[in-house]
């Protein structure tokens, strides 16, 4: 039987490149990760929307 790890939502913000397309892991709050798949275009367009909701510092 394979060693059980503890599944917590501890870590970083994550992005990687799998294959053709992008895997998000975002901690949450209170434990887990919520994984999200993107291909580039929604990448990108995420992006943009991210930079327009933070002012420039």
């Amino acid at each position: 039987m394979a060693a059980m790890k503890p599944r917590t939502g501890d870590g970083p913000l994550e992005v990687t490149k799998e294959g053709r397309s992008y895997v998000m892991r975002v901690p949450l709050e209170g434990g887990g990760r919520l994984v999200v798949e993107l291909n580039a275009t929604e990448v990108s367009e995420l992006g943009l929307k991210l930079l327009a909701a933070v002012p420039a510092s």
